[in-house]
């Protein structure tokens, strides 16, 4: 399924629809009614780990600021949400490039002029969340639909059905595909425990990764690491050298404070690859070798009563840590 910086960039691709309104809608989403959004304004955006969260709602009255009143323009004008990750601290942005990257940069002069204004009096309508858990291959795309790559196992060249479309007044749309939509009163943010979060809480990430738990089942614990999803956790084991089934309590506190810098850096470098439109090249993940020319070992490990996911790993540069050799030392 996607992870944090696949959902990041989902969000940037919604972004320049915010404060438009929805005119029609579509899907086979039997999750909630798609009718239900007709009319409403998309007036927010916001990411938290592997959940991508819209907002939707009305305004009675929209006017220019009066003079009278003399409101400065930030007081008056309607949040415009590009890339926030919690709460309302968003900031008024710029979407660039195609709709497969988009880039964004902050308004900047006469740019945040030209936002609307609202006035004094104007009441904005409760807002309408919606939570969207993307599965596996789960997309968001604007302004086109998905087609199909290659025949599925029926011989048929079918496309992708779509969970849900909206159509805007501007005359574009989105089209969420292969994910969960949830409604819910506001969204659910830990910005500690999210990896793609500028507040996220590292010596409370070394915590658990300190615990008598495979350093491979601690990664994917999303109560920890939100965000982080199977290819970051392979791909990091084997920057740091550290064996999936190694204990964190076995290992040195230098050995998990070098796991957690290529997990924070690991993403973030994911994350610029996806807006700079270049694609990620993994050393371990899906590979038969690794970059030394080691056969690649294959496995599915996950908690016993939780998923197992697969696993890739090199036996020669990926040692794992017994019990017996931390007394034999």
């Amino acid at each position: 399924m996607p992870e944090g910086p696949s959902v990041k960039r989902f969000q940037l691709r919604c972004s320049p629809f915010v404060g438009q309104s929805v005119t029609k809608v579509g899907g086979c989403t039997r999750q909630m009614n798609p009718d239900k959004l007709k009319s409403l304004t998309l007036w927010d955006t916001q990411v938290h780990g592997k959940n991508l969260f819209l907002a939707f709602g009305t305004i009675q009255e929209v006017a220019p600021c009066s003079d009278s009143a003399s409101p400065r323009p930030s007081e008056c004008r309607p949040s415009v949400p590009g890339t926030a990750t919690s709460g309302d601290n968003s900031l008024p942005l710029r979407m660039e490039g195609n709709a497969h990257f988009p880039q964004c940069r902050l308004l900047e002069g006469s740019e945040v002029d030209d936002l609307p204004l609202l006035t004094e009096n104007a009441v904005r309508q409760p807002r309408k969340w919606l939570r969207f858990h993307f599965g596996l291959y789960g997309s968001i795309r604007a302004n086109e639909f998905a087609r199909a790559n290659k025949a599925n196992k029926r011989g048929d060249w079918r496309d992708p059905s779509p969970r849900l479309i909206l159509h805007f007044d501007s005359g574009g749309f989105l089209v969420f595909y292969n994910c969960r939509i949830y409604q819910c009163s506001s969204p659910t943010a830990q910005p500690a425990t999210d990896i793609l979060s500028p507040e996220f809480d590292r010596q409370q990430a070394l915590e658990a990764l300190c615990k008598a738990t495979p350093v491979c089942h601690t990664l994917l614990d999303q109560r920890h690491f939100s965000g982080l999803g199977n290819i970051i956790k392979n791909e990091v084991l084997y920057l740091a050298k550290i064996h999936p089934l190694s204990l964190g309590s076995l290992l040195s506190p230098s050995a998990l404070k070098l796991l957690l810098d290529h997990a924070v850096q690991f993403s973030l470098e994911w994350l610029d690859c996806k807006l700079q439109g270049r694609g990620l090249r993994p050393q371990i993940y899906g590979k038969d070798k690794c970059p030394v020319g080691h056969e690649v070992m294959k496995g599915t490990f996950g908690p016993v009563d939780g998923l197992k996911r697969l696993t890739w790993w090199c036996c020669q540069c990926q040692l794992e840590v017994l019990p017996e050799e931390i007394q034999g030392n």
